[in-house]
């Protein structure tokens, strides 16, 4: 029987060790639901940081791992970034002759992820968000990491209509912590002016993260300064996604697609350009360094 390919999962740009702790939950989450998969994981793109995506790599090929299908934890592709994770996996294929590897697709949106963020709501408002008449007064600001890659923004804009349909809500609108407009004031700025003259609005502050770490503190800051200078609009904070047995359910779909050399994005074909730059070869998922695909179904 063919081993299955390890799983590899790659988060971005944390030095956060609450962003650590999160990840290191998630890959016992999925070691305890699929045992049968060797997993890790690790960050890319922050030198400092405390669980290092190379780190990983060495400790599944310390347990015997020679290919990788690795998933970009992400919602949103980056777009371009330092030390981005073809480079890292270059490394890695250079540290230990014969290893190869294939990248999925990012995790979002994707329909679980979307429910857990409508948790994450409800979770924030407490009891006041059941009603229709209530949600009927709410407006959402779902706030990206954001990129100077505007398809990655759009990523953002897709998910926040997306979460916006049948559920309910005034609206849903965007923001982006750095790097693209409308930053978080600016974006609370869009959602008083949606909620009128009439009864007193109220806006959510949705962070579109997966794990906890610097970028969420500081949206939450924003949040909180713009709520001090405007009293006469309620404004919660919602947690991050969190790792929840929804997100580990999207990581072993993209596992299975890329394992399976589905071609990139079948499962979500309006993300075409997601993370192309960050994480897989222009011209689609094949294995790096020899084609491996064959006993793929023996897993």
């Amino acid at each position: 029987m063919t081993t299955s390919p390890a799983l590899l999962i790659a988060g971005h740009g944390t030095r956060d060790e609450g962003g650590a702790d999160a990840l290191r939950a998630l890959v016992r989450l999925l070691a305890e639901r699929h045992p049968e998969v060797p997993v890790a994981g690790g960050f890319f793109g922050a030198p400092a940081s405390p669980l290092p995506l190379s780190d990983a790599v060495d400790g599944l090929v310390e347990r015997g791992a020679d290919r990788l299908a690795v998933i970009p934890l992400l919602t949103a592709p980056t777009g371009p970034v330092p030390e981005a994770l073809p480079t890292v996996l270059a490394r890695a294929s250079e540290r230990h002759p014969g290893l190869t590897h294939v990248c999925g697709a990012e995790l979002g949106p994707h329909p679980k992820l979307l429910d857990v963020l409508e948790r994450r709501l409800d979770q924030a408002l407490g009891s006041g968000a059941r009603k229709p008449a209530d949600r009927a007064r709410t407006t959402v600001l779902l706030v990206g990491h954001g990129a100077t890659d505007p398809y990655a923004n759009a990523e953002v804009a897709r998910a926040a209509r997306l979460l916006w349909e049948g559920r309910g809500f005034a609206g849903v609108e965007t923001a982006f912590v750095s790097q693209a407009a409308p930053d978080v004031p600016a974006g609370l700025d869009r959602c008083r002016a949606l909620a009128g003259a009439g009864e007193p609005g109220r806006i959510v502050v949705l962070p579109y993260f997966l794990l906890p770490g610097g970028p969420v503190e500081r949206l939450h800051m924003q949040a909180e300064g713009w709520a001090a200078a405007h009293p006469g609009t309620d404004v919660f904070g919602a947690t991050v996604i969190g790792p929840e047995p929804e997100v580990a359910d999207v990581i072993m779909e993209r596992y299975r697609a890329a394992v399976a050399g589905e071609p990139p994005f079948a499962s979500a074909p309006c993300g075409c350009r997601a993370a192309a730059e960050d994480a897989r070869q222009p011209h689609g998922a094949a294995w790096q360094g020899a084609s491996l695909t064959a006993g793929a179904g023996d897993r």
